[in-house]
């Protein structure tokens, strides 16, 4: 950061995912920021991937979600969130951001052997819209999905719709209810209300919580013995700090589309 900073690189960010060990250290990431001329974007800590294995030790208690739904309106406006805290807004007023789940409508994750899902965080066949090497591209699954057209449209808020905060907060995020059991049309496992943590007391001790897909950027299977061939590509890169794969190469997406 200082490096980057010296050379005047211009304002990277730095990118935080708030759990129960680190709420208390936002003023201190903010000034971490402020000091290398950065931008602060914290993200919310979801029950999938590694996540789903850590989230009782990990997510921020009610009394955190507090903390942080202050913090953020104190200091919000200056920090990038994405959707990651909508959820929160039934404390009061909305935050600065995306206050509603962006997942097929804004965002969207491409994995390595081209599925696309519907969130970086709902990793799972249920959330599968299609696959980038299939006819038409990426485009026909963003504008054809039946799985994205399905979002987009009006959403069943269950029994959240009666609460007076389903306006602010739409019940949440899907990925955090899904990989905790918790139906889409059910409350956000973190709802500040409560609700959340009394549909997840109501689960049987023998339910099947889904898991998340495995990662397609790693083997399933054992490789073979022997030696792994290697083929260089001799094709110089358009300038030499290149390190973009796809440097040079028409690549446009969608306005809004983001790959990461």
């Amino acid at each position: 950061m200082e490096n980057l900073y010296e050379a005047g690189f211009g304002q990277f960010k730095i990118s935080v995912v708030v759990t129960r060990h680190n709420v208390d250290q936002l003023d201190d990431f903010k000034a971490i920021a402020d000091r290398y001329g950065a931008q602060l974007r914290i993200t919310r800590f979801r029950p999938s991937g590694r996540g789903a294995d850590s989230w009782d030790e990990l997510h921020p208690t009610r009394e955190q979600q507090r903390q942080l739904y202050d913090w953020l309106v104190a200091r919000g406006e200056d920090v990038l969130t994405g959707d990651s805290f909508f959820h929160l807004s039934a404390f009061g007023e909305e935050l600065p951001g995306l206050n509603l789940c962006g997942a097929g409508r804004v965002v969207c994750l491409i994995d390595p052997v081209g599925d696309v899902y519907a969130c970086p965080f709902a990793i799972h066949e249920q959330f599968l819209a299609g696959n980038v090497r299939s006819e038409g591209g990426f485009k026909t699954v963003w504008q054809e999905s039946e799985l994205f057209a399905e979002l987009r449209g009006p959403q069943s808020g269950g029994a959240c719709t009666k609460c007076s905060h389903y306006d602010a907060c739409q019940g949440g995020c899907m990925a955090a209810k899904f990989f905790t059991g918790l139906p889409l049309d059910g409350p956000d496992p973190e709802c500040v209300l409560g609700n959340g943590e009394r549909e997840l007391a109501k689960l049987e001790m023998d339910a099947v919580v889904p898991k998340p897909s495995l990662d397609h950027s790693h083997r399933t299977t054992p490789r073979e013995s022997g030696p792994v061939p290697l083929t260089l590509s001799v094709r110089r890169p358009d300038r030499a700090c290149d390190s973009d794969p796809l440097a040079g190469e028409s690549t446009r997406l969608p306005a809004g589309i983001r790959v990461g």
